[in-house]
């Protein structure tokens, strides 16, 4: 299903079951060298397949945090845009070196030498045509501040491509934890509609969101809870405030077994993730005019180029 969204507000609060400093731990937390999780390169496949609608073709693009959101789907979007040089952004120096180790073509092949050049540094503001974010936003403790650097990045009529965990994930879990007595196992996620009105507070056109649900099999607790730790973590602060014992962790299974376990499935245990994909595009700046009205170079600039191009 696809929305257009058009309403013109979006609430400047920030989520309110994300705690900021397990964002930001999470945010720093190294990944295993390794590939990424499996339902983000999955994701990221699908949304390539989605810029097939979209007739722009890029000579700049921007990857922001691909180690999590998946460096598989980089090649993809390489292949897809063949001519456009690449930024890519890490927030954290060893995953930054990471990305650089994995994306980077050996010296001896002669590709490394005829390819479009990849930097490995954030993009100077109004550079790049296209900015790909997959699997980012719902760990993010300030995504209108994130919105904001990627409405910076993108030059006019360039457009933003991301996709996010949704409100349904995770919804057996949901129902799970409460029942026995224990905070909940993640935080919440945002809706769909939602996204679109923070994507027009943060100056961009034309959001178009739409959504999906995957339900992903798992053979024992221990391979279940092995993929959410590879995820993400829960960032809700009312979470457990410490370690849990043997105990639990016993309970926690045999309870995944009893309420997850699926006949139909041949008795593997199952969970839904609700997956939201949107895109919007930067639309040349409005002067407003006012009594006094103050206009920067590059606004005025950029005005000038777009009413050239008009008429």
């Amino acid at each position: 299903m696809s929305t257009p969204v058009t309403s013109p507000a979006a609430s400047t609060d920030l989520p309110p079951t994300i705690d900021p400093v397990a964002a930001a731990r999470w945010a720093a937390l190294r990944s295993a060298p390794g590939p990424s999780p499996w339902l983000h390169e999955e994701v990221a496949r699908r949304m390539e397949d989605r810029l097939g609608w979209i007739k722009s073709q890029p000579q700049h693009w921007a990857h922001w945090e691909p180690v999590r959101g998946g460096l598989e789907a980089h090649a993809l979007l390489a292949r897809r845009y063949p001519e456009a040089e690449c930024y890519v952004v890490e927030s954290d120096p060893q995953r930054a070196q990471q990305a650089q180790e994995k994306l980077t073509q050996p010296w001896w092949k002669p590709a490394r030498w005829t390819a479009p050049a990849t930097h490995f540094a954030p993009p100077p503001a109004t550079s790049v045509q296209l900015l790909w974010a997959n699997m980012l936003l719902h760990h993010s403790a300030d995504p209108q501040a994130l919105l904001a650097q990627w409405h910076r990045a993108l030059a006019v009529d360039g457009f933003v491509m991301f996709s996010c965990f949704g409100p349904d994930t995770l919804r057996e879990l949901r129902a799970l934890y409460p029942a026995l007595g224990w905070p909940a196992p993640a935080h919440e996620f945002t809706d769909m509609h939602d996204w679109g009105d923070m994507l027009v507070h943060a100056g961009f056109a034309e959001p178009v969101m739409d959504m999906e649900r995957i339900t992903l099999s798992f053979a024992t607790p221990e391979r279940l809870l092995q993929e959410l730790r590879e995820l993400g973590r829960n960032l809700h602060p009312a979470r457990f405030a410490g370690l849990r014992g043997r105990a639990w962790q016993a309970q926690l299974h045999a309870a995944l077994i009893q309420k997850l376990a699926r006949p139909e499935e041949n008795g593997q245990l199952t969970l839904t993730f609700e997956i939201i994909y949107g895109h919007a595009f930067k639309p040349a700046p409005r002067v407003k005019l006012q009594a006094h009205s103050e206009v920067s170079l590059d606004e005025m600039r950029v005005a000038l180029r777009q009413r050239k191009k008009n008429s």
